[in-house]
């Protein structure tokens, strides 16, 4: 063998030489290390970290208060099963009705899906939503979480079931026929003309222009939040608590 290549073997040979065991332990209490301290990340702390990773793409992102409210009762319905879809619908009622003020995020990818304008309840303020609930004919928004369900065909078309997953707050939206469904009075004209949107009975009414798409994405078993900085749902709610 020619000895001027001697070196460049040995250098192959080493470079493919097994670590030493200790470095190899070295590295591995160094993963767990990382992953300790993962762990010992508070929710508030777990929540931004999550937060901070969501590509919002074309749209924008939910205000981190919402977002940290709308995670803690997703990840506790997800847990008891309450839910099954890695989806997140948040509705911020906290935002006027001419801002896009619904969103729906992948919880797994972290992508904002859509990103659209919502009504609330005729009842429940003009442009911005201010009083909320649970009661039958009330025209009022309910706040909480809620279930998506089944799909049908009534009165404004192609509509969303939701359940009320909150006892005394929401879990009454069944029988108040409480939907997501398709409105003309949500869209850029009516707030070009009226300078807000139109209000519903109660729904979370969105546009017909994107009221199918919505509807086939969420339904079944996804979760809906509906979010005020209310300081009687705070209190009232398990799910924040």
């Amino acid at each position: 063998m020619n000895i001027k290549f001697l070196p460049a073997l040995l250098f192959i040979v080493l470079a493919f030489k097994p670590l030493n065991p200790i470095v190899e332990k070295n590295i591995e209490v160094e993963k767990k290390v990382i992953n300790f301290k993962k762990e010992s990340l508070s929710t508030a702390e777990k929540c931004e970290l999550f937060y901070n990773e969501i590509q919002p793409g074309k749209f924008s992102l939910p205000a981190l208060s919402s977002f940290y409210s709308a995670f803690l009762g997703y990840n506790t319905l997800m847990n008891e099963g309450k839910i099954s879809k890695n989806l997140l619908t948040i509705i911020d009622f906290t935002l006027p009705s001419t801002q896009k003020r619904l969103w729906v995020i992948d919880m797994v990818t972290k992508k904002v899906l859509m990103n659209t304008l919502v009504a609330h309840g005729r009842n429940s303020g003009e442009n911005y939503a201010t009083n909320f609930s649970n009661l039958a004919e009330s025209y009022k928004s309910s706040l909480g979480f809620y279930k998506t369900s089944e799909t049908y065909i009534g009165k404004h078309g192609y509509s969303l079931r939701l359940d009320g997953l909150e006892k005394g707050i929401n879990d009454n939206a069944r029988n108040r026929a409480v939907v997501m469904h398709g409105a003309d009075y949500v869209s850029q004209d009516f707030i070009k003309a009226q300078g807000r949107l139109g209000r519903s009975q109660g729904c979370p009414a969105v546009s017909y222009a994107d009221h199918k798409e919505l509807i086939n994405l969420i339904k079944n078993e996804s979760c809906l939040f509906i979010y005020h900085n209310s300081v009687a749902y705070k209190n009232k709610s398990k799910l924040l608590g």
